[in-house]
C-alpha cells in the first residue's frame, strides 16, 4: 500500500503535508504535488493534514489512475520538503469536479 495525491490537490497545492512527511516523498509540479509509492512507508501521516482531503490510501477503488499519475510524475519532478503558502485562490478551486482534465499540468514545479 501507499498513498496517493488525488485531483483535488490540483489548483490547491496546500502543502501541508509536505511538513510531515518522515521520508520526504512528496514531488511539486506546476500546480499539485504527487507521492512517491517506492519512497512511501505508509505511515498515513499525510493523509489528515491535507486541508483538501487530496490525499488517500491507494487501496481504495477507484484510484488506478491515481496511482500512475502519482508514479509517473514522481520521477519528473522536483522534491519538495518545506511547506510554503498555497495560491492565493486555492480555496476556489477546493471541491471542483474534474479538476485532473481542466487544469492539470505536466510541468515541474520549484522543489526545495
Amino acid at each position: 500500500m501507499t498513498y496517493v495525491v488525488t485531483d483535488n490537490c490540483i489548483r490547491c497545492k496546500y502543502m501541508d503535508c509536505v511538513e510531515v512527511c518522515p521520508v520526504d516523498c512528496f514531488y511539486e509540479g506546476d500546480n499539485m504535488l504527487v507521492i512517491h509509492p517506492d519512497e512511501c512507508i505508509d505511515c498515513g501521516v499525510c493523509e489528515p493534514e491535507c486541508p483538501a482531503e487530496a490525499i488517500k490510501p491507494d487501496t481504495e477503488p477507484g484510484l488506478e489512475k491515481w496511482l500512475e499519475v502519482n508514479t509517473e510524475y514522481a520521477d519528473k519532478w522536483p522534491n519538495i520538503t518545506i511547506k510554503r503558502d498555497a495560491p492565493e485562490d486555492a480555496k476556489k478551486f477546493d471541491g471542483e469536479e474534474g479538476k485532473f482534465e481542466k487544469y492539470f499540468s505536466p510541468e515541474p514545479g520549484e522543489g526545495d
